[in-house]
């Protein structure tokens, strides 16, 4: 049995939580960041770089269904389960948390060519309100990563909470001037079916759960998306590729992302966090990704990095001295990368 399967731990804790109830409403919080980052410290890092079977992608596609049939419950036991208000918004965070595990998932999908694995994509990120992130992440992100100009790149000294508002909102901009670029304001425009799809979507909640209802999913996504975006800046921090010519920068390497190899998250998260090899190779799917030895490593697996993230004072104490460590290195190794050529560029693209 492949250890992937355990991406179906957050929608399967979040279904378990509800039907419990009671304490059990804690089970999402206390698995993901109780839990896995124990596991995560206590068990050996996984370096093997073998490739996994192919038909362990499939996987993925039976995560949008896990996930939306326990959203689904969870948002009908907030109205209809007889919760006071308290264990209420325990559920609403813990539906915020299988919230962030399904944006991975979805980020896996968005990657893949063909309209079925970008329609899931899509839909899957509808249920946290945020389909746009298919738009700036593949075509913006992926470019821009490493640079000045993207949103999603925190830079060395800037907290969390200062980059929150710039990157929620950076990344919007930057989906709207992409498809602008593209089709304008013609149907083909993603950004306008995404807009009217989830217009739907929270119209239908509202119709069918009520006005708590409606709060309730718009609680969890909140929660989610807020997730995501640490998740963005835990990724890319004070990670800067250098600019070569004016415009044009120096070809995305792995050094540019930083890596973690911590075995349980990556199970979950299908290998997200071997960000470096990802974004060097971006078509790359997860059961072929790669550990590096010799690029920026986390100390600690995504979910204790997103606690520390929390708390500025001592993520900077943590990462600044590695930041600086691991800039000397891609200054030394940027005299030996060209750029990236308009064709790879191209191909990030298409990704």
């Amino acid at each position: 049995m492949t250890p992937f399967f355990l991406a179906f731990v957050p929608p399967l804790t979040l279904f378990a939580a509800t039907a419990l109830g009671g304490p059990a409403l804690f089970l999402p919080a206390i698995v993901l960041f109780g839990v896995v980052p124990l596991l995560d410290q206590v068990l050996p890092q996984n370096r093997d770089n073998t490739a996994v079977a192919g038909w362990v992608r499939s996987l993925a596609n039976l995560c949008v269904l896990a996930h939306i049939a326990a959203v689904a419950f969870a948002l009908y036991t907030v109205v209809h389960g007889g919760l006071s208000p308290a264990p209420a918004g325990v559920l609403v965070l813990g539906t915020g948390f299988a919230g962030a595990a399904a944006i991975n998932v979805a980020h896996d999908l968005m990657h893949r060519p063909g309209r079925v694995p970008q329609a899931l994509a899509a839909v899957l990120l509808s249920t946290v309100l945020y389909a746009h992130f298919c738009v700036e992440h593949v075509q913006g992100h992926h470019k821009r990563v490493g640079t000045l100009a993207d949103p999603a790149t925190s830079r060395l000294g800037e907290s969390l909470f200062r980059f929150l508002p710039r990157s929620l909102s950076g990344g919007l901009r930057s989906a709207w001037a992409i498809e602008w670029a593209r089709v304008g304001l013609a149907t083909d425009n993603r950004m306008i079916r995404y807009g009217l799809g989830q217009a739907v979507l929270v119209a239908g909640i509202g119709l069918g759960l009520g006005p708590l209802g409606l709060a309730a999913f718009v609680g969890q996504a909140v929660v989610a998306v807020l997730m995501l975006e640490t998740i963005n800046y835990i990724e890319h921090y004070g990670l800067i590729r250098a600019e070569v010519a004016p415009g044009r920068f120096e070809r995305v390497r792995p050094e540019h992302s930083w890596n973690s190899s911590h075995r349980v998250s990556n199970w979950m998260l299908l290998n997200l966090a071997r960000h470096s090899d990802h974004h060097a190779f971006p078509a790359r799917p997860f059961t072929e990704l790669r550990h590096h030895d010799d690029v920026p490593q986390l100390p600690c697996g995504y979910s204790a990095m997103l606690l520390l993230a929390t708390i500025p004072p001592l993520w900077f104490r943590v990462m600044d001295p590695r930041v600086r460590t691991a800039s000397k290195a891609i200054a030394t190794g940027e005299r030996e990368h060209g750029e990236n050529t308009d064709a790879e560029l191209t191909a990030v693209g298409r990704a």
